[in-house]
């Protein structure tokens, strides 16, 4: 009994986690990019990694508050998109797949460079002490611990209540942002991109401008994505690699891509079933048959032909619908 009470709060503790949280962000852009607009952007980690990024060295190397850091991130991320998407834009499918994470492996690899040790930290990275005070002030909160459904956090530092409460309430706002604009008319412009983007040049319709749109907004989504993300501990460039955007990809597929709650479900979904994989398989299989650094290689086997299973029997993904997988890449 008690193992599963434990279970049950490991779920929970997962589920409200800004690292979940965060993915669930980042992938809501990547939503932007891929399901309704059809980009194959396979670079989404390099702006979490600018976001993060931009905001930790704004706050530690030059002193500034929370505010100015986070629009120096948005900036980071807006010209990061503009730098990627002016020339590649007009490449599709895997083409625009390569430059994208070429890109973003060009970001993380200048950002574990070791002669900007002293401003990103290099291969290291930056402690969450130099640059997570400035959050932690805006919070309204008595300082202390809350014990709250079972689990108890402290209310402002770190790993805090603090910071799943905003978290979280970023996912809520840009899940409306996202169900605002597909209803508008230029949401309905992005899907006609994704599904025939000769149809919507003939109709007068910049679909270059569009696409950068799309890329900046889900960009800005991503680098939110990134600083939520390295919060609690700290930021570091290998952190958010190519595996990063490969797990937001399924995330997406899983989800339903060109759907409002696919990022949010398959966020959900991805880390709990790992987490139970895992824990069932270190208390039930002996360890004998299977470590623990076997039994979380496993898990990430079974997730993936879990992936290949859905994207052959349901390839709209869980809450995804057939009307949506019309591509034009």
């Amino acid at each position: 009994m008690d193992f599963w009470t434990g279970l049950l709060t490991s779920i929970l503790q997962t589920a409200i986690s800004p690292t979940t949280a965060a993915f669930v962000l980042a992938a809501i852009g990547l939503n932007i990019h891929f399901g309704f607009t059809g980009l194959m952007n396979m670079g989404q980690a390099g702006f979490m990694l600018v976001g993060a990024y931009g905001f930790g060295v704004s706050v530690s190397f030059f002193g500034l508050g929370f505010w100015p850091a986070l629009l120096v991130a948005i900036v980071c991320a807006v010209v990061f998109a503009l730098i990627l998407g002016i020339p590649t834009l007009k490449l599709r499918g895997d083409y625009l797949a390569i430059v994208t994470i070429a890109a973003a492996e060009i970001i993380r690899m200048i950002l574990r460079m070791a002669m900007l040790t002293d401003v990103t930290g290099g291969p290291a990275g930056l402690h969450s002490s130099k640059y997570a005070g400035v959050f932690s002030e805006l919070s309204p909160f008595p300082d202390g611990q809350t014990a709250l459904l079972g689990l108890s956090y402290s209310n402002n530092e770190g790993n805090s209540w603090w910071i799943r409460l905003v978290a979280w309430a970023l996912v809520a706002l840009f899940i409306l942002i996202t169900w605002a604009l597909v209803r508008s008319p230029w949401g309905r412009v992005l899907k006609g991109i994704r599904e025939d983007e000769d149809a919507v040049r003939s109709l007068g319709k910049s679909s270059y401008a569009y696409k950068m749109q799309a890329l900046i907004l889900g960009g800005v989504m991503g680098a939110i994505g990134g600083i939520v993300m390295t919060m609690p501990s700290a930021m570091q460039p290998d952190g958010m690699a190519r595996p990063m955007t490969f797990n937001l990809w399924m995330i997406m597929l899983l989800g339903g891509a060109a759907t409002i709650f696919g990022p949010l479900l398959g966020t959900l979904i991805f880390f709990v079933v790992r987490l139970l994989l895992t824990t069932i398989a270190g208390e039930f299989v002996p360890s004998s048959l299977l470590s623990p650094s076997q039994t979380e290689q496993l898990a990430w086997v079974l997730v993936g032909v879990s992936l290949m299973l859905l994207v052959i029997f349901r390839p709209q993904g869980i809450l995804g619908n057939k009307k949506e997988l019309s591509f034009n890449v």
